[in-house]
């Protein structure tokens, strides 16, 4: 179906962001999902073609434009290469919104130049072992001493921390008797810093480019001057980024789905069974086709979705409803797919085993499914 999201803008950049992930990324892929990890002078390469920048200010090294569709391009050409930026995907659609926003003049010149040029590489320090969605349970601490903050606590599943220099870290700077929600702050740790340690690297099921690490502090010493925005005051800074968050998961499900339709398409006329074409069989017809028309349905509904955030109306209980149809949708569309496949679809250099894998956690991240349910049947008054 026509979209009617994107400008011709937006498909000048898609045709160099095509071009830079043929030429780059696809014949290196495998290795670096055995390595684990992103090279980093892959951001450093895409940040000389301007493609990380683009929403920051031409004054700091940008590209002056502030528009998610952009970003959207990244996710959706990566997925249709069979690749994916996962931890270039947290630094822009979770992590530069927040030195966009709470940044002062000062810590806008010393961190978005780095940032825009790919030079400097960023993670965001939530959860920790124990809390999960409960950003409010938060335990880690940084008590303020004179022009410094002493931080202590550990924290898990951290995107992109392995090659971070700047890590934004959620602590609890004071509390207040009956509301959790207030005293936490953020704070940018820098690598190497006394005290603060990157730990092991989890082993996960899938998204295996994207390494995943422990990371503790031990009384690291941040300087006041790291503070982003006002003391006490990230819960809501948090919250308010949560529907791009939950957006970006979406538009990452709609498009790997799509890339398995579009893998098990071709396996399907090439693969034979009995003699005859597996597309020809009308199950597999059948089968494409539902998958086909649920993908549509949820492009429509994040293609919608997409508009209301660039105008700035999309809600927290709209992005939860994006966010949880497409992620289901993705489930069921590549589970589908990967059975068309039949034993191959178990064997990892098919795509769309590592697609299966990599689906499961967007049910997961960013919110459960369940939590999702929960912020829509609050607003539906229940």
């Amino acid at each position: 179906m026509r979209r009617n999201v994107f400008t011709p803008d937006h498909e000048a950049f898609r045709s160099v962001v095509r071009d830079f992930v043929g030429k780059e990324v696809v014949p290196h892929f495998a290795a670096w999902e055995q390595a684990g990890r992103l090279p980093r002078d892959v951001f450093e390469k895409l940040g000389d073609l301007g493609l990380i920048g683009t929403a920051i200010p031409e004054e700091y090294g940008g590209g002056g434009q502030n528009d998610y569709r952009y970003n959207v391009v990244l996710q959706e050409e990566a997925a249709r290469a069979l690749v994916y930026f996962g931890t270039l995907r947290t630094q822009l659609d979770i992590i530069l919104p927040y030195f966009l926003t709470y940044a002062d003049d000062a810590q806008k010149r010393r961190w978005l130049p780095g940032i825009a040029a790919g030079r400097t590489l960023t993670a965001i320090a939530m959860t920790e072992p124990g809390t999960g969605s409960d950003l409010a349970g938060i335990r880690t601490t940084a008590v303020r001493t004179g022009d410094t903050y002493v931080l202590n606590g550990a924290k898990t599943f951290i995107t992109g921390g392995l090659l971070a220099d700047l890590v934004l870290v959620v602590a609890r700077t004071s509390t207040e008797p009956g509301n959790r929600r207030r005293g936490l702050s953020l704070l940018v740790v820098e690598d190497g810093m006394p005290g603060f340690t990157k730990g092991r690297v989890l082993q996960k099921l899938g998204l295996k480019a994207q390494d995943t690490i422990e990371l503790a502090f031990s009384d690291v010493r941040v300087p006041a001057a790291n503070l982003l925005g006002q003391e006490g005051e990230a819960f809501s800074y948090l919250g308010a980024n949560l529907a791009q968050e939950r957006l970006a998961i979406a538009v990452g499900a709609v498009a790997q789905s799509r890339a398995a339709l579009d893998a098990t398409t071709r396996y399907v006329k090439e693969r034979s069974a009995f003699g005859t074409p597996v597309s020809s069989f009308q199950n597999t017809k059948f089968e494409l086709a539902a998958v086909a028309t649920e993908i549509e349905a949820a492009q429509a509904m994040l293609d919608r979705a997409v508009l209301e955030h660039t105008e700035g109306r999309l809600s927290g209980s709209d992005a939860a409803m994006v966010k949880l149809f497409c992620t289901e949708m993705q489930a069921r569309a590549v589970d589908r797919c990967l059975q068309l496949f039949g034993g191959y679809g178990y064997i990892l250099e098919y795509p769309i085993a590592r697609l299966f894998a990599d689906a499961r956690v967007a049910r997961i991240y960013g919110g459960t499914s369940e939590v999702m349910k929960t912020i829509i049947s609050k607003s539906l008054g229940l």
